[in-house]
This record gives structure tokens, C-alpha cells and sequence, in this order.
């Protein structure tokens, strides 16, 4: 998947500076005023969980409603969205292959279409709790914060999901479980692990790492009514977050599975097994996608996947790379 390139023309580059600095300052500027307002929220929480939850719904969807509209109106992109239809206002576990910060305005947009917006919560690194505006925002929305620590972020996991079940916050969790942003240059480790226990070695994605999902099978089995199985496509490049604001992105693709929760397993090594072969889905849909961009195999076979009964993977096993 090779970067977009910018255009050559340099009336087009200063036009689109001048476009990107504008649009990315007001949505900057903005969202402050939104993460000025999620704080005086705080002042019905002692009284209301309820009221609380309601009002950073709104300026989440408020704020995350503008970006999208931006991409959409403003630059006229298009969303192309293929695969299983999706209900409305449905709970659901989604995930997702990572290759930029784009990657979230489209995860975005989807989630507005079936009036999810608001909803969605994140696994996001702990550190970004402490950035304003995104991280800041992300505290008042149950997101779930993560250090890479098992044993510290096992409890916390468990806590939050508990929370949000109790609760019947309505929601989208999102999380990518690559775990970090595709680049060919991280490969190897992939491809290492892949070898040594008998899984399907990618080119376009990262192994993913289970744990994170294993836990929130198990902590919203009761919650969510289904597992969203998304594939981002870009066909004209991967664009930077720069980019986008700048306008040089006008089409993506989206192929979606819907998985109902029922039909997940249940046991930690089958449900690990499950995700790794849905990521050696993505990877033979994105190869399609650019089979020119095949990566060279010169030195290793690549191993079949067994769709039938797990392989010795087990979930309490290090996480892939």
C-alpha cells in the first residue's frame, strides 16, 4: 500500500496549504470549546450518571459529526462502503486494520451512518489521555486506556467493560488490534512469528495482537450484539492526516463482516485463532487490491492457514508482534 503522492502543481500545493491550515484550525479550535463544555458536565455527574453520559454523547457527536462533514462537504470525499449491511444503533465490537490516522475519520463516518457516532469508545494508549483536545476529550467518554501492561491493563479492562454493561451505555467499541500503524519496515516481526507457530504470514497487515480483543469478548459478550470485521482500503494510496485536510483525498472503501456475538467462540485460544484468520482475510482482500505491491518472499515459505480446529496458540501466550 504506497503512500499518496501530493500533486505536482504549485498553485494546487499553496491553495491546499491555505485550505488545510483553515479547516484544521477551526476543528482544532473547536474542539477546545468542546473539551471546555465536557468538563462543566462534570458538574451533573454527582446527580446524574445518566445526564452526564447524554451531554458528552452530544459533543462527541457534535464535534466528530463536523469532521466528518468537512471531509464530506467541503472536499466532496466519498465513502464506499461494501459487505454485510449493518444495522442501526447497534452495539458491536468493531475492528479494524491500521495504516494512518485517516483510518479514524472513515471509521467515523461509517459510525454516523448508523447513528453510532456518539457511542463510540476507544482503546487508546495511556499517554493520550494527557493531549488536549483528542486525549482530554477521550476521558469523558469511557474510552479505555491502555499502558501495554497486561497485568495493570487486564483490571482496568475488565473494570471499564463492567461499567458499560451495568450501565447499558449504548456503544462502538473500536480498537485496531495490529496494535500500531502498518509500514512495510515492521514486517519482519510478523513474518518471524508467523513462521514459528504455523499462522498465515501477511503483506499488508501486521499480525494482530489478542489479548486486547479476547477481553472484550469476554467483557461485553452480554453488551454487544455483534462483532464488525472492517477492512479500510485506500486504492489511490495511504494518505496522511495532512493530506486529508488539504483535500487530496476524495475515495475510500470500506468492506465490513458483521459477526453476530452468538456465533463467536468462546474459548481464549479458538476466539484468538478466529481473529488471526480474519486478519489473513484482510490481508488476501488487500492483496487483490494492489497485487502489485506483493512483498518478496526470498528466503521463507509461507505456511496455509487451517480454517478447522486452533493450532497451539494459545491466548496466555506473548502477543504477537
Amino acid at each position: 500500500m504506497p503512500p499518496l503522492r501530493d500533486p505536482n502543481r504549485l498553485a494546487l500545493k499553496i491553495w491546499s496549504y491555505l485550505r488545510g491550515v483553515v479547516i484544521g484550525g477551526l476543528l482544532g479550535g473547536t474542539l477546545l470549546v468542546v473539551n471546555l463544555l465536557q468538563t462543566l458536565s462534570l458538574v451533573v455527574k454527582p446527580f446524574s450518571g445518566q445526564t452526564f453520559r447524554r451531554l458528552n454523547r452530544f459533543a462527541a457527536n457534535t464535534w466528530w459529526g463536523w469532521c466528518v462533514l468537512a471531509f464530506e462537504r467541503v472536499y466532496g470525499f466519498e465513502l464506499k462502503v461494501s459487505g454485510d449491511a449493518i444495522p442501526m444503533r447497534e452495539n458491536a465490537v468493531v475492528f479494524a486494520n491500521h495504516q494512518q490516522m485517516t483510518d479514524i475519520i472513515l471509521l467515523l463516518s461509517l459510525a454516523r451512518s448508523r447513528d453510532r457516532l456518539g457511542d463510540i469508545k476507544w482503546f487508546v494508549k495511556h499517554p493520550i489521555k494527557f493531549v488536549p483536545g483528542v486525549g482530554w476529550g477521550m476521558v469523558f467518554l469511557d474510552a479505555v486506556f491502555v499502558k501495554r501492561d497486561w497485568a495493570a491493563d487486564r483490571q482496568s479492562i475488565a473494570k471499564t467493560f463492567a461499567h458499560l454493561t451495568d450501565n447499558h451505555v449504548p456503544l462502538w467499541l473500536i480498537l485496531f488490534p495490529e496494535g500500531t500503524r502498518f509500514a512495510p519496515h515492521k514486517l519482519g516481526r510478523s513474518h518471524s512469528y508467523a513462521l514459528e507457530h504455523g499462522l498465515h504470514a501477511p503483506d499488508h497487515t501486521l499480525l494482530p495482537r489478542v489479548k486486547g480483543f479476547v477481553a472484550s469478548m469476554h467483557g461485553l459478550r452480554q453488551h454487544a450484539d455483534a462483532v464488525y470485521d472492517v477492512t479500510i482500503i485506500y486504492k489511490n494510496g495511504v494518505p496522511t492526516l495532512w493530506q486529508y485536510l488539504r483535500g487530496f483525498v476524495d475515495s475510500a472503501e470500506l468492506h465490513v463482516r458483521r459477526y453476530p456475538m452468538s456465533e463467536l467462540p468462546q474459548d481464549d485460544a479458538v476466539l484468538s485463532k478466529w481473529l488471526y484468520e480474519r486478519f489473513a482475510d484482510k490481508d488476501r482482500l488487500l492483496g487483490h487490491t494492489y497485487p502489485s505491491l506483493q512483498v518478496s518472499r526470498e528466503s521463507r515459505s509461507r505456511p496455509a492457514l487451517s480454517f478447522g480446529q486452533p493450532q497451539a496458540t494459545p491466548a496466555n501466550q506473548p502477543d504477537s508482534p
